[in-house]
């Protein structure tokens, strides 16, 4: 695997280049490439099958991720709603994916508002 050079193409490439964690992937995997991406992606859910449920246990990906890079974008994706939101983000996420709590809504804008906390 070129991990390193994959992500110097991409950049070179004038884009934003990031790496994704599956729960099951170990976060020292990541760990030398953090000073290489924008974007780390935490999954808290196995990736493919929308509504499944949060996976707490993913959160210390979160927390170490922040603590090591403060610039990096982290990105939660999997099981988002309001609560799983709001824990997300005290743990050091700053940009969330939301499915199924949105379009599962009759309300979009207001299943939006209570995914920022409004």
């Amino acid at each position: 695997h070129h991990v390193e050079k994959t992500l110097q193409q991409i950049r070179d490439g004038g884009c934003r280049a990031g790496l994704t964690l599956n729960p099951e992937t170990s976060f020292d995997l990541v760990e030398p490439f953090l000073d290489k991406i924008d974007l780390l992606l935490v999954m808290t859910v196995h990736p493919g099958f929308g509504g499944q449920p949060f996976r707490t246990d993913q959160m210390h990906k979160v927390r170490r991720a922040r603590s090591l890079n403060r610039k990096l974008d982290i990105e939660v994706d999997g099981g988002i709603n309001a609560d799983t939101a709001r824990l997300s983000i005290e743990n050091g996420a700053n940009v969330l994916v939301a499915g199924t709590s949105i379009f599962h809504s009759k309300d979009y804008a207001m299943a939006i508002r209570e995914l920022r906390g409004e």
